[in-house]
C-alpha cells in the first residue's frame, strides 16, 4: 500500500471508529454491552502494537549498533552525540518553559473549584513513584534479553552504545557480525511495512473502543483544556517547524510531508513508538544516513518526548489549579527542572507520562488523586503529545545530519 493510501485509510479509519462508537452506545446502552464491545473491539489494536512492539527492540538494537560502528572513531561518536544531547536539553527546556507560560496564562484548572481530597493518592499512581534509584535502574540494563522482553529502550540504546563502540574498534573479526546485524535491520523495516498494513483496523478498533466508553460528551465536558493543550502543542509545532526551516531550508516542507504517515499514526494510536519503525524508514528516504537516524532517533525516544514534557508541565498545573493550590513562580520552575530530569527514559507508549507527574505532585505536595481529573481524557491528550514526539525527534534527527553534513538530496 502506497504511504499516501495508507494516511488517508488511516484517517478515515479513525474517523469510522469515532461514528461506530457513538452508534454502539445509542444502540445498546447497557453499560455491560458497551464494556463487552469495547473489550472485543479493542483485539484489533491490541494485535497491531504487540506486532509493533514486537519490532521496536531488534529494530533498535540492530540499527543503533551498526550506527554506531559506522561512524567509526569514537571522536565522531562522541561529537554527534554531544550536539544530539545538546539539541534535546534545549527542546526540552523549550517544550516545558512554553508550557509553562501558556498553563498559566490560560489557567484551565480554576473553572473546577475542587475541594481537596481526603485521600491524597490513588494508589495505583502513588506506587509509580520516580527516585533516584529507580531511575538508574530504568537506564542501567542487568540483562539485555529482559530489556528487549520488556521493550525497555533506554536501557537497549545503553547497552547498544557499549556493544557498537566494541564493535567499531574490534576491526575485522567485528566486520560480520556488524554486516549481520546490518541485515536485521532492513529485514525488520521489511516487516514493518507488513504489519502497518493493519494499521487502519487498529485504529477503527481504539476510536470505536475509546467514544463508545465514554462518548462523544467528553470532549465537551473537557473541551477547555484540550482546546488550549492543543493551540499549545501547534505553538510548539511552529517552533520545530521555525528551527528546521533556518537550518534545512526549503527541505523543511519535503520532511514533513513524508512524516504525515508517522505522525498520522501517533496521533491515532496515541503512541509514539508505534511510529517508530516507520519514522526511521522516512527519514532515511528524506536523505538523513542511517547512521546517524539511527543513532539520533532512538535517543530522542528516550531524551527528547517534548509533547510528553508539555502535557505533564499542563497536567501538573492543571491540578494544583484545580484544587485552588497557589504555587511560586520559583516552585514552578523547580517543579519545571523536576520534570525534565525525572522524564528522560520515559516510554512513548500510552499514559506512561502520568506516572512521572505522580511523583512529580508528591514533591510539591499535590494531592496525586488530581490524576483521576485527567484520565476521562487522557486518551485524547495522548494523541497530540504521541504526534508531538514523533515531529520533534525527526525534526532533530534531519537538524543533525544537516549539521554533520551529511544530509542527501
Amino acid at each position: 500500500m502506497k504511504r499516501n493510501t495508507l494516511t488517508y485509510a488511516i484517517l478515515a479509519a479513525m474517523l469510522l471508529g469515532i461514528v461506530a462508537g457513538e452508534a454502539v452506545r445509542r444502540l445498546y446502552p447497557d453499560p455491560a454491552d458497551i464494556q463487552a464491545f469495547a473489550g472485543n473491539i479493542s483485539l484489533l489494536s491490541d494485535v497491531f502494537m504487540r506486532l509493533i512492539k514486537s519490532i521496536i527492540a531488534p529494530l533498535v538494537f540492530s540499527s543503533l549498533v551498526v550506527g554506531i560502528a559506522k561512524l567509526g572513531d569514537l571522536k565522531a561518536i562522541g561529537r554527534l552525540g554531544g550536539k544530539t544531547l545538546f539539541y534535546f536539553l534545549a527542546a526540552s527546556l523549550t517544550s516545558l518553559t512554553l508550557g509553562l507560560i501558556l498553563v498559566n496564562l490560560f489557567q484551565p484548572g480554576l473553572h473546577m473549584h475542587l475541594p481537596l481530597p481526603a485521600e491524597s493518592a490513588h494508589p495505583d499512581l502513588a506506587k509509580n513513584h520516580f527516585d533516584l534509584k529507580s531511575f538508574l535502574h530504568h537506564v542501567v540494563p542487568q540483562n539485555l534479553i529482559e530489556a528487549m522482553g520488556q521493550n525497555e529502550i533506554l536501557q537497549i540504546v545503553v547497552f547498544s552504545m557499549f556493544f557498537g563502540v566494541a564493535a567499531a574498534t574490534t576491526g575485522d573479526r567485528g566486520e560480520p557480525l556488524i554486516a549481520a546485524l546490518d541485515g536485521v535491520g532492513h529485514v525488520m523495516l521489511r516487516v514493518t511495512s507488513y504489519v502497518m498494513l493493519l494499521a487502519p483496523l487498529a485504529v477503527f478498533g481504539a476510536a470505536a473502543g475509546v467514544i463508545a466508553q465514554k462518548g462523544l460528551g467528553v470532549l465537551a465536558t473537557y473541551g477547555l483544556l484540550i482546546g488550549e493543550f492543543y493551540l499549545a502543542l501547534l505553538m510548539l509545532w511552529g517552533l520545530l517547524v521555525l528551527f528546521g526551516f533556518l537550518v534545512m531550508g526549503r527541505r523543511t516542507g519535503t520532511l514533513l510531508s513524508r512524516l504525515r504517515g508517522p505522525f498520522l499514526l501517533a496521533f491515532s494510536t496515541a503512541s509514539s513508538e508505534a511510529a517508530f519503525p516507520q519514522t526511521l524508514q522516512e527519514l532515511e528516504r528524506f536523505g538523513c544516513p542511517n547512521r546517524i537516524a539511527s543513532f539520533v532517533l532512538p535517543l530522542g525516544y528516550s531524551f527528547n518526548l517534548d509533547g510528553s514534557m508539555m502535557y505533564m508541565t499542563f497536567a501538573a498545573l492543571f491540578i494544583a489549579q484545580a484544587y485552588g493550590i497557589p504555587l511560586a513562580l520559583e516552585a514552578q520552575i523547580t517543579m519545571l527542572l523536576t520534570l525534565m530530569l525525572t522524564s528522560k527514559g520515559i516510554a512513548g507508549v500510552p499514559r506512561a507520562s502520568l506516572v512521572v507527574i505522580a511523583g512529580a505532585l508528591s514533591l510539591f505536595d499535590i494531592p496525586e488523586a488530581g490524576l483521576l481529573l485527567l484520565l476521562p481524557i487522557d486518551h485524547f491528550l495522548d494523541m497530540g503529545r504521541s504526534a508531538t514526539n514523533v515531529l520533534g525527534n525527526a525534526v532533530a534527527t534531519a537538524v543533525m545530519s544537516k549539521w554533520e553534513g551529511q544530509l542527501r538530496h
